[in-house]
């Protein structure tokens, strides 16, 4: 297949020479020329280190010629899908296969990425979201795997799944795209918050219950916007949320941790050269919260921690001491 990659960040690329491999022919979009000559020159990617870029790896700054594949894998951050995809649009979109690995909410709608690209390209589009526990740095390197590809299109979610499935990287269909899109989102908030107990040295058992209560969070929210229950029971549920909090590789837990050693969030965010999702899906989490009357207390303390400077130890002495109920409340 002839398949496009927008978007030049490690997932994405880690993604690309994944597809090299099952011998497809990729090309890869960026949006800085400078990383572009970078990689092209030296061959490497800076937050891949230790892989070899393949010279059979197409690199362009041009959308317009990305897009004339029929096969395309959003692969930018959530807060610049919208931006993105209307380029795209603009740039000669027209009938493509959209294949979303962004995991997010946009803030200012409450959208989910599949909605927020149908309303901009008008639905003209088949749309395929791939979610799992895959940190780009391990997926590169061809380490064994797993992901699912969902889509309300069942014959759809099979293609993707033959285009991307081998032995390093085992590909799972699923029909439940709304909840796939949210357990891939929601795990990022949890992360933070199971970074912050790292950061505060508060051990393995708090940061077990944070986990189990914050897959709670994301079955209840869940449910409530519709999605199946026994999606976050999956790869792209508890799956993902596992290695999200505990990774090394996890730039939101590794956010939380800073969190938890005192730095402020703002300090954190001016200094990293790469999106940490968490942030901003706090925030659409927790004003979705408010909207749906949902009680969603983790995300509520780490969106108070962010965006209100509440101080991390505040934030889990208020979820200790709440009501008492029953652990399915």
């Amino acid at each position: 297949m002839r398949i496009s990659v927008i978007g030049i960040g490690s997932w994405g690329t880690a993604l690309s020479l994944h597809l090299l491999k099952n011998g497809h022919q990729v090309t890869i979009y960026g949006r800085l020329e400078d990383n572009i000559v970078q990689i092209n020159k030296d061959k490497t990617h800076p937050f891949l280190p230790g892989i070899v870029i393949p010279e059979e790896l197409k690199i362009t700054g041009d959308l317009k010629e990305a897009c004339n594949n029929e096969y395309l894998i959003l692969a930018v951050p959530s807060p610049y899908v919208r931006e993105v995809v209307k380029k795209m649009y603009r740039a000669g979109f027209g009938k493509k296969i959209i294949i979303n690995v962004a995991k997010g909410f946009e803030i200012e709608t409450g959208y989910r990425l599949s909605e927020v690209v149908s309303e901009v390209t008008k639905g003209e589009y088949d749309y395929c979201v791939l979610s799992g526990p895959t940190h780009a740095e391990e997926v590169a390197k061809g380490l064994p795997a797993a992901i699912v590809a969902a889509s309300e299109n069942i014959e759809l979610a099979k293609h993707i799944q033959e285009i991307f499935n081998n032995e390093a990287l085992r590909v799972y269909t699923n029909i439940d795209t709304l909840g796939v899109e949210i357990g891939g989102s929601f795990k990022n908030v949890v992360a933070i918050a199971s970074g912050i107990v790292d950061g505060l040295e508060f051990g393995d058992n708090a940061k077990a219950a944070l986990i189990t209560r914050g897959l709670h969070e994301m079955e209840q929210l869940g449910k409530k916007l519709g999605a199946n229950a026994e999606t976050f029971n999956g790869l792209s549920g508890i799956g993902d949320l596992m290695v999200t909090c505990m990774s090394k590789h996890s730039r939101n837990r590794g956010f939380g941790e800073k969190i938890g050693r005192g730095l402020k969030p703002s300090e954190i965010l001016n200094s990293n050269e790469m999106i940490t999702e968490g942030v901003y899906a706090a925030k659409a989490f927790y004003l979705m919260s408010k909207k749906l009357n949902i009680d969603l207390p983790i995300t509520e303390e780490v969106y108070k921690c962010i965006y209100e400077d509440k101080k991390p130890v505040d934030c889990f002495k208020d979820l200790m001491s709440r009501e008492m109920k029953m652990e399915s409340e």
